[in-house]
């Protein structure tokens, strides 16, 4: 009987053994970046502008391959147009829900989406040597407006990952206008409209790398 009970135990020692060894861990860590293309919408509509990304992941396990994909990432994105540069580094912060699909042993597609939060560290109009606050009050007083430093949005994308690398496309649609209007006359003389609008979109190629 003790030799049975003895058996027995060891038998479900190993098995729970192999079941966390096979088991997935719930939260993995990473490092990425790469590159942005972004632009503005509606009236601070230019050209795309080149930039570039770079931050830390989390991927939090949920059940049968569904994930919570999160993080925190530096950001270089704005608009161009002519002369005219603007450029805008963000704090970006993705609260996506996604889907980690096995190819095979080493390598999964993942889908995923969901809202993005966003600082602006720092903003600036750059044209030749010249370089303004785009978030200045003195700004607002002689152009009638400046841009708000809190964006919010939606993103979605989808990653391929082997193994640890992780290689991936991103697209973030802002939700946010960004115009803080004070005097609508003056804005009206700039824009042709009384209430303009601009709105963050970027796109986002990276490599990263999970521990």
């Amino acid at each position: 009987m003790k030799m049975t009970i003895k058996t027995g135990l060891t038998a479900i020692a190993l098995l729970l053994c192999v079941n966390l060894s096979a088991q997935e861990k719930p939260v993995t860590f990473g490092v990425k970046g790469g590159l942005n293309l972004s632009n503005m919408t509606q009236d601070l509509k230019g050209d795309a502008k080149v930039g570039f990304n770079l931050g830390v992941t989390m991927d939090y396990a949920l059940q049968n391959n569904f994930y919570l994909l999160t993080g925190l990432s530096y950001s270089l994105e704005g608009t161009k147009e002519d002369e005219i540069k603007l450029n805008l580094s963000y704090l970006k912060l993705p609260i996506h829900f996604g889907y980690k699909l096995p190819v095979d042993n080493n390598t999964k597609i993942v889908f995923h989406a969901g809202p993005y939060l966003a600082y602006a560290l720092d903003g600036k109009y750059k044209s030749g040597g010249v370089s303004i606050d785009a978030f200045d009050d003195d700004v607002q007083e002689g152009l009638g407006f400046k841009l708000k430093r809190f964006d919010m949005g939606l993103g979605l994308g989808i990653d391929a990952e082997f193994g640890q690398l992780c290689v991936g496309l991103n697209c973030d649609l802002g939700l946010t206008n960004l115009i803080d209007v004070k005097d609508r006359n003056e804005v009206e003389d700039i824009f042709g409209t009384a209430s303009p609008k601009g709105k963050n979109t970027n796109a986002a190629l990276t490599i990263g790398y999970k521990f």
